[in-house]
Protein backbone atom coordinates (compact mmCIF):
# COMPACT_ATOMS: atom_id res chain seq x y z
CA UNK A 1 0.00 0.00 0.00
CA UNK A 2 1.24 3.47 -0.87
CA UNK A 3 -0.17 6.75 0.42
CA UNK A 4 0.64 9.99 -1.38
CA UNK A 5 0.37 13.55 -0.09
CA UNK A 6 0.96 16.50 -2.43
CA UNK A 7 1.97 19.98 -1.32
CA UNK A 8 3.30 23.18 -2.81
CA UNK A 9 0.34 24.36 -4.84
CA UNK A 10 -0.96 27.89 -4.71
CA UNK A 11 -1.66 31.10 -6.59
CA UNK A 12 1.09 32.56 -8.75
CA UNK A 13 1.29 35.17 -11.48
CA UNK A 14 2.04 34.19 -15.04
CA UNK A 15 5.76 33.73 -15.49
CA UNK A 16 6.24 32.65 -11.92
CA UNK A 17 7.36 29.34 -10.44
CA UNK A 18 6.08 26.71 -8.05
CA UNK A 19 7.56 23.46 -6.82
CA UNK A 20 5.18 20.65 -6.02
CA UNK A 21 6.17 17.85 -3.69
CA UNK A 22 4.62 14.44 -3.26
CA UNK A 23 5.53 12.56 -0.11
CA UNK A 24 4.96 8.84 -0.23
CA UNK A 25 4.62 6.29 2.50
CA UNK A 26 5.17 2.62 1.93
CA UNK A 27 8.13 0.40 1.30
CA UNK A 28 7.63 0.15 -2.45
CA UNK A 29 8.22 3.83 -3.31
CA UNK A 30 11.82 3.40 -4.39
CA UNK A 31 10.87 0.65 -6.86
CA UNK A 32 7.85 2.40 -8.35
CA UNK A 33 7.49 4.74 -11.26
CA UNK A 34 5.78 8.03 -10.42
CA UNK A 35 3.71 10.45 -12.42
CA UNK A 36 2.14 13.89 -12.20
CA UNK A 37 -1.27 14.47 -13.73
CA UNK A 38 -3.52 17.49 -13.83
CA UNK A 39 -7.17 18.20 -14.37
CA UNK A 40 -8.57 21.61 -15.20
CA UNK A 41 -12.29 22.31 -14.64
CA UNK A 42 -14.39 20.68 -17.33
CA UNK A 43 -11.39 19.08 -19.00
CA UNK A 44 -9.99 15.60 -19.20
CA UNK A 45 -7.04 14.30 -17.24
CA UNK A 46 -3.68 15.21 -18.69
CA UNK A 47 -0.41 13.56 -17.84
CA UNK A 48 2.21 16.18 -17.17
CA UNK A 49 5.34 14.24 -16.29
CA UNK A 50 6.58 10.80 -15.32
CA UNK A 51 9.75 9.32 -13.89
CA UNK A 52 11.09 5.81 -13.56
CA UNK A 53 12.02 4.15 -10.28
CA UNK A 54 15.59 5.46 -10.16
CA UNK A 55 15.07 8.86 -11.70
CA UNK A 56 17.24 8.01 -14.69
CA UNK A 57 14.39 8.28 -17.17
CA UNK A 58 11.80 11.04 -17.34
CA UNK A 59 8.96 12.03 -19.63
CA UNK A 60 7.35 15.44 -20.05
CA UNK A 61 4.25 16.46 -21.96
CA UNK A 62 4.96 18.68 -24.96
CA UNK A 63 2.99 21.48 -23.35
CA UNK A 64 5.41 21.70 -20.41
CA UNK A 65 8.76 20.77 -21.98
CA UNK A 66 11.37 23.39 -21.26
CA UNK A 67 9.34 24.73 -18.32
CA UNK A 68 8.71 21.81 -15.95
CA UNK A 69 11.10 19.28 -14.44
CA UNK A 70 10.27 16.08 -12.60
CA UNK A 71 12.69 14.57 -10.10
CA UNK A 72 12.67 12.24 -7.12
CA UNK A 73 14.60 11.61 -3.93
CA UNK A 74 14.17 7.99 -2.94
CA UNK A 75 15.91 8.57 0.39
CA UNK A 76 13.12 11.01 1.25
CA UNK A 77 10.32 9.06 -0.47
CA UNK A 78 9.45 12.21 -2.36
CA UNK A 79 8.86 13.16 -5.98
CA UNK A 80 8.95 16.75 -7.17
CA UNK A 81 7.55 18.82 -10.00
CA UNK A 82 9.40 22.07 -10.56
CA UNK A 83 7.22 24.40 -12.60
CA UNK A 84 8.76 27.50 -14.15
CA UNK A 85 7.41 30.10 -16.57
CA UNK A 86 3.88 29.23 -15.54
CA UNK A 87 1.01 30.13 -17.83
CA UNK A 88 -2.71 30.61 -17.08
CA UNK A 89 -3.40 27.41 -19.00
CA UNK A 90 -1.39 25.50 -16.39
CA UNK A 91 -4.17 26.20 -13.90
CA UNK A 92 -5.49 22.85 -12.64
CA UNK A 93 -5.55 20.45 -9.75
CA UNK A 94 -2.29 18.52 -9.84
CA UNK A 95 -2.15 14.92 -8.69
CA UNK A 96 0.79 12.65 -8.14
CA UNK A 97 0.44 8.96 -8.78
CA UNK A 98 2.46 5.84 -8.05
CA UNK A 99 2.73 2.95 -10.41
CA UNK A 100 3.13 -0.72 -9.60
CA UNK A 101 6.10 -1.16 -11.95
CA UNK A 102 9.53 0.44 -12.08
CA UNK A 103 9.07 1.95 -15.53
CA UNK A 104 6.59 4.73 -16.13
CA UNK A 105 3.38 4.77 -18.06
CA UNK A 106 1.83 7.81 -19.73
CA UNK A 107 -1.67 6.49 -19.10
CA UNK A 108 -3.63 6.97 -15.86
CA UNK A 109 -4.32 3.24 -15.98
CA UNK A 110 -0.66 2.61 -15.30
CA UNK A 111 -0.93 4.02 -11.79
CA UNK A 112 -2.67 2.42 -8.87
CA UNK A 113 -2.19 4.98 -6.13
CA UNK A 114 -3.19 8.64 -6.20
CA UNK A 115 -2.81 11.63 -3.96
CA UNK A 116 -5.61 14.00 -3.04
CA UNK A 117 -4.40 16.73 -5.37
CA UNK A 118 -3.13 20.26 -4.93
CA UNK A 119 -4.56 23.33 -6.64
CA UNK A 120 -2.34 25.42 -8.89
CA UNK A 121 -3.78 28.71 -10.08
CA UNK A 122 -1.88 30.95 -12.48
CA UNK A 123 -3.21 34.46 -12.91
CA UNK A 124 -2.66 36.50 -16.06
Amino acid sequence: QVQLVESGGGLVQAGGSLKLSCAASGRTFSSAAMGWFRQAPGKAWDIVAAINWSGSMTWLADSVKGRFTISRDNAKNTVYLQMNSLKPEDTAVYYCAAGSKPYYSTSPGGYGYWGQGTQVTVSS
